[in-house]
């Protein structure tokens, strides 16, 4: 992998190289050329499960030390019960700093009452999708919210130990002759660790990705572990490209599980890389 990971580097700096040997091009080609690798094509956030050592204050900081402005909020952040007073001025400490609140959870929904909770709360706080896990049981019920509220619900895959949606394989098969504002949030490590072909799963759900997250782990086994994007399994250039083939709209949100306690350095070194391949695919 530590090859590839040098290959990758290689190929985005002879890309660079390339562009700068190009002689005395055009200031409009070169303006067009800068326009369109300024495109947010792909833009990168966080899952707000990331931060869950850190209260609000020092999440924000660290975010804008990473120049990311999209967070999915997570209730340790904004507890679910939240009165109007408090979603305001939390809401209003993240849009100090240029940072987007673009959906809530993940939100687990074991009852009626969980579901009708989850979408009072989406829509308090003012976004148009959930990050969600409703039992089977509640996936009606959840449905009808969904048509009633106009709010989506992203499904989050967890891995092997999830008896519910371990891949996308089993939110896909559940959703498939579902509204269409029901979807999933793919969690590319989790599904690589069930051993899914994310290219072919990002392929397969096509319009109904809403939401990603994105990790990398050490392999594609039940007892891999997290690790910063780049320095495990994953074909990362092969992820992004299947995102533009399906013309992929949403964000793309790292999920940072290692060293949590002190998060930032291996933030900032796959965000980095992300970016990187992002722009080395553009």
């Amino acid at each position: 992998m530590e090859q590839s990971r040098k290959k990758f580097i290689q190929q985005a700096t002879l890309g660079v190289a390339a562009t700068m040997a190009i002689p005395f091009a055009g200031k409009a080609a070169i303006a067009q050329k800068v326009s369109a690798q300024a495109a947010p094509a792909l833009p990168v956030g966080i899952a707000g499960y990331t931060f869950a050592k850190f209260d609000v204050e020092k999440s924000i900081a660290m975010m804008k030390r990473l120049d990311l402005h999209y967070l999915s909020v997570k209730d340790f952040h904004l507890p679910l019960d939240s009165s109007p007073e408090k979603i305001a001025a939390v809401l209003a400490q993240f849009a100090a700093a240029g940072i987007k609140v673009y959906t809530v959870g993940v939100i687990y929904m074991k009852t009626q009452e969980a579901v009708d909770t989850a979408f009072s709360y989406a829509k308090k706080v003012g976004v148009d999708m959930i990050v969600g896990v409703p039992n089977y049981d509640l996936l009606d019920y959840a449905e009808q919210k969904v048509k009633s509220t106009n709010i989506r619900l992203a499904i989050h895959n967890h891995g092997p130990e999830d008896l519910l949606y371990p891949s996308p394989k089993e939110v896909l098969e559940r959703i498939k002759t579902r509204d269409t504002k029901m979807g999933l949030c793919m969690d590319i490590g989790h599904a690589k660790r069930t051993g899914a072909n994310l290219e072919a799963a990002i392929k397969e759900a096509g319009p109904r990705l809403f939401d990603l997250h994105i990790k990398d782990v050490t392999g594609a086994l039940k007892e891999a572990k997290a690790i910063e994007i780049g320095r495990g399994v994953i074909d990362f250039p092969g992820v992004v490209k299947a995102l533009r083939g399906i013309s992929y709209k949403g964000l793309c949100s790292i999920e940072y599980e290692k060293d949590m306690t002190d998060p930032l350095p291996g933030i900032a070194e796959s965000t980095g890389f992300f970016k990187g391949v992002i722009t080395a695919g553009m």
